[in-house]
């Protein structure tokens, strides 16, 4: 897929003109990725931000003992690293592919050049931060007050709504990472993800097998999420 059909697909630059489109795919500089590879570290100055073209990605936190802590799994046209043009110029964490694909970069001088000429630009990056803040602050919320059932039931709701298929009441999704990631981005431990996971089960909200999950009961799913 071209650099411009992809980039027009992002909510970053939704509405732009095509013009604006053409010199947003000349200043983009692709990159491919392999599974485990880290596109940049916490810390690290940040010289542009980037687009996911295709495959996943994870951008997570490291503790000083080693552990990581997931805050979110990207998806193909999310843009990521954009928090990076503002404060101390250093990204906040670390990015790390979890299947093998391709971004596409933005180098920050170009991209500020753009934005300088085009105030959309400006509007823009404005909803995808203010996007970005909603998402970590629900995170924050959901870690502060809500247990484990709860969170669990809101990410697989969360995830449904974003892909999933539904057939006759049923609704089939794949998680987007592992047990042990997803145990980490819910703020818990993977033994208590497996027994949050099995009591759904037995309670006949969904069934499992594997990274599978099918949602027998939509309605006890939200109830569970408190929605």
């Amino acid at each position: 897929m071209e650099n411009k059909d992809i980039i027009r697909k992002a909510l970053l630059f939704s509405g732009l003109e095509e013009e604006y489109l053409v010199e947003l795919a000349d200043i983009a500089v692709r990159r491919p990725f392999a599974k485990g590879e880290t596109l940049f570290t916490e810390g690290e100055k940040a010289e542009g931000f980037y687009l996911l073209a295709s495959g996943a990605l994870k951008l997570c936190k490291i503790s000083p003992d080693g552990r990581e802590k997931v805050l979110h799994m990207v998806h193909p046209v999310e843009t990521f690293a954009e928090a990076a043009f503002f404060g101390d110029g250093k990204y906040p964490a670390e990015a790390r592919g979890v299947e093998r694909g391709e971004v596409l970069f933005f180098p920050r001088g170009a991209f500020m050049g753009l934005l300088e000429r085009n105030p959309r630009f400006s509007m823009n990056l404005i909803a995808s931060l203010s996007l970005l803040l909603r998402r970590f602050a629900r995170q924050i919320e959901e870690l502060s007050f809500a247990d484990a059932p709860s969170r669990l039931a809101s990410y697989l709701l969360d995830l449904a709504a974003r892909k999933s298929t539904s057939y006759q009441g049923k609704t089939y999704l794949e998680l987007d990472m592992r047990k042990g990631e997803l145990a980490s981005r819910l703020g818990t431990v993977s033994e208590t993800l497996s027994r949050t996971f099995k009591k759904m089960k037995d309670e006949g909200v969904i069934e499992l097998d594997g990274n599978k999950v099918t949602i027998m009961q939509m309605e006890k799913l939200k109830m569970i999420a408190g929605k």
